[in-house]
């Protein structure tokens, strides 16, 4: 009995199918494709989401409450900003960090230019550098990230990149750098 019920569905699901065509055959394994990585990848995920949020909440029950202290002034945050920030007379240190990172990340550092600008009325010192480099890409990109990962106040503020020809694999690059010291 169940047979006969199956039959005229399966006529007509084999009939659908062929009149898909090959577009419509992929579009449909795509379709089922999403549907069985939806299962398999993303309702876990769902699932972890949920206890994630669970964990957040029971933490933040457990610490006390941050809203009974005072906010700070913005007077109060400008201070925290500036005690962030490396004394002025601590350049030549992160100058000679500059240099050792260039070394480790394999870079020829040629002659550089630093310039101190201090402006009116402010408690910040801005040292410009300019450097030029010459190395490979992945070793010019390496000593960015590294000079702005050791320095915390060091900002790049321009690049410039030359290559003689393509096939050459060093790079010539100027870098232009500043590095905010608090200067109080």
């Amino acid at each position: 009995m169940a047979r006969i019920t199956l039959e005229p569905w399966l006529i007509r699901a084999r009939w659908h199918v062929t009149r898909l065509g090959t577009a419509g055959k992929i579009g449909v394994g795509l379709l089922v494709l999403t549907l069985v990585f939806f299962m398999a990848a993303v309702l876990p995920q769902k699932q972890a989401l949920v206890e994630l949020k669970n964990r957040v909440e029971a933490m933040q029950q457990a610490q006390p409450d941050l809203a009974g202290q005072a906010k700070l002034t913005n007077n109060q945050a400008l201070q925290v900003f500036y005690e962030f920030l490396p004394h002025s007379d601590s350049s030549p240190y992160w100058i000679s960090e500059i240099d050792r990172i260039a070394r480790e990340s394999g870079v020829e550092l040629n002659s550089s230019d630093y310039r101190l600008m201090a402006e009116k009325d402010s408690k910040l010192v801005r040292y410009e550098i300019q450097l030029p480099l010459r190395g490979t890409y992945p070793q010019i990109r390496a000593f960015i990230a590294e000079a702005l990962q050791a320095i915390p106040s060091l900002v790049l503020a321009d690049i410039a990149l030359k290559r003689e020809t393509i096939q050459a694999g060093r790079v010539e690059a100027r870098l232009n750098l500043y590095l905010y010291l608090n200067d109080y």
